[in-house]
């Protein structure tokens, strides 16, 4: 077969020779060029970022699997997105990262790409990269970190991070204490070890057939890792040697496939925006109703937090998301084809389960409808969701008046004072919160709970915004508010004191107020002041689509035809 990266190497131009001499210059044998697939391994490591910090030595592997393979591989950067250490957001900059990815795959000499991922943005915009250049690729994801550990408590990043220091906020942990737990929350490389935003994209990319099978939830520091990543770079010359690409893989029936995944595991709500972006990469016309209607059907069968009480170690020990899919099989397209050939079923179906207190079966799940619930309303005319599966029962229909926060920054201000005016019947609105408003669409979502409020025992309570929440969040939180305030949704109207019913089992979010004076309040609203005037900051808030349809830019999705 043709191969791509030969249009660089052979010919009787001076650039020909110049290419294979300039490579040369780095120590390889001339062999290398002799229709050799060159498989470019897109590195995401940095030591910014926690979670990809141990990718130098899943490369290594992948070479290894690479050279066994008669192929020739290739190592490149890309920019790395650290969740917790990125300012204003991470999700500002996934869009450029999945440009970096697709103009470093189209500008250079492969064949085929392998994706080392893991952090929360990184998995979706290397996915979306790869979807846009569409030459043959693999996803190799670099696995959950260690549990923490406290004492005699084993602990979920993030999650339980979460909950202690509410516990420190109200006076229940000391400094010394907190300084125990600092030492041992995170205590190895990878990503959060809930079903977190990095955990659930993981097992989405699986879902998808992006990865080899068993991918998603080996730990960072398993040698397992290593050889899944060894298999994967001999798999990828074989892909390139196929001609199997992205778009093969990724159709709708994989996107379904994803979307009943992330039900089933009770994954982050975040992965409906990167699925919604990932589809428009791909041409398929994706829309919120769809989660919806999968997630009615689909039972949340995975107990792992925050909608459950296990870690992914425990997830991987009980079979991984090759049970988890082979549990929902009837409601999977089957014989859609994955990243190894062959069709889901031959990669799941007898796929055994080694603890169903982990992995509970269809029948006898954690909850009858997936994790997600999309929901509408006037107060959501174009969307909103709730992760209902770690939200409260009681509160899930719950009416209640508004106590609104401008912007965040206001809300930071006053969220400890002893006085502020509020009590468990209260529903907390945020606005200017979301893509454009924020900026950036950030994880500030999951508003703090008032100290008053927890210095009365109260743990949660209604919130609403149109920001996102980290997947290894809790509470019953209202998140993707659509459109967002800043670009003149319905949120923007809303008042502290007015009425407001969350019903979930209605799919509804409903602002009582009339909707000539909401129309009132929106004509009065002063225009958003744009937080960026140069760069990618303005490029950004010029492009950039609204939750519903993924924040993607408009130029990026497959069906722009240059307007």
């Amino acid at each position: 077969m043709a191969l791509r990266s030969q249009s660089w190497w052979s010919g009787k131009e001076y650039y020909n020779f110049s290419r294979r001499a300039w490579l040369r210059s780095e120590g390889f044998t001339a062999d290398v060029f002799d229709n050799r697939p060159v498989i470019g391994i897109c590195n995401s490591w940095s030591e910014l970022n926690n979670c990809n910090a141990h990718l130098k030595g899943v490369a290594e592997a992948v070479k290894r699997g690479v050279w066994r393979a008669g192929g020739f591989p290739l190592e490149f950067p890309t920019i790395s997105l650290g969740e917790m250490f990125m300012k204003p957001t991470s999700m500002l900059f996934r869009n450029l990262m999945a440009m970096d990815v697709e103009e470093s795959i189209r500008a250079n000499p492969v064949d085929g790409v392998v994706l080392l991922c893991g952090c929360d943005k990184t998995t979706p915009a290397q996915i979306m990269g790869a979807a846009s250049a569409d030459i043959p690729a693999i996803v190799v994801t670099g696995g959950p970190m260690l549990s923490g550990q406290w004492r005699d408590r084993k602990l979920g990043a993030g999650t339980d991070g979460r909950k202690l220091f509410d516990l420190y906020r109200g006076g229940r942990l000391t400094e010394g204490e907190l300084c125990e737990i600092e030492g041992g929350l995170a205590r190895s490389a990878g990503h959060c070890t809930v079903m977190g935003t990095a955990s659930t994209m993981a097992s989405v990319a699986e879902a998808l057939g992006m990865t080899l099978p068993g991918c998603a939830a080996i730990p960072a520091p398993d040698s397992r890792r290593l050889t899944l990543a060894e298999e994967s770079g001999k798999r990828m010359v074989e892909m390139v040697r196929e001609g199997l690409k992205p778009s093969d893989i990724m159709t709708r029936e994989a996107i379904e496939n994803a979307i009943t995944v992330n039900m089933a595991i009770g994954g982050s709500t975040n992965a409906v925006v990167h699925l919604l972006a990932i589809a428009g990469r791909l041409g398929i016309d994706l829309k919120l109703d769809e989660f919806d209607r999968i997630s009615r059907r689909t039972p949340c069968i995975v107990n792992v937090k925050p909608s459950g009480q296990y870690l992914m170690e425990d997830l991987f020990a009980a079979g991984g998301i090759q049970v988890v899919m082979n549990e929902v099989l009837p409601l999977l397209h089957a014989d859609a084809v994955t990243a190894n050939g062959k069709t889901v079923r031959q990669n799941v179906e007898g796929a055994q389960c080694w603890n169903r207190d982990v992995i509970r079966t269809a029948a006898d799940p954690i909850s009858t409808e997936g994790g997600t619930v999309v929901l509408g309303g006037n107060l959501a005319p174009r969307g909103a969701v709730i992760k209902h599966t770690a939200a409260s029962p009681h509160l899930l229909q719950h009416r209640g008046p508004a106590f609104v926060f401008e912007t965040y920054q206001e809300m930071h201000a006053v969220i400890d004072s002893l006085d502020l005016p509020v009590t468990k019947d209260t529903v907390l609105v945020m606005k200017n919160c979301g893509p454009k408003g924020a900026p950036g669409f950030p994880e500030w979502g999951q508003i703090p709970m008032p100290r008053v409020l927890l210095d009365q025992g109260v743990n949660d309570m209604v919130r609403i915004s149109d920001a996102r929440m980290s997947g290894t969040s809790f509470g019953t939180v209202v998140l993707h508010t659509a459109p967002e305030s800043a670009a003149g949704g319905p949120l923007a109207a809303v008042r502290t004191g007015d009425e407001i019913e969350l019903d979930t089992a209605g799919r509804k979010i409903t602002l009582h107020v009339p909707e000539e004076e909401i129309a009132r309040r929106l004509a009065e609203c002063p225009a958003h002041k744009p937080h960026y005037e140069r760069g990618y900051g303005w490029l950004f808030l010029e492009h950039v689509n609204q939750a519903d349809e993924g924040c993607d830019f408009g130029f990026l999705r497959k069906d722009f035809r240059g307007q």
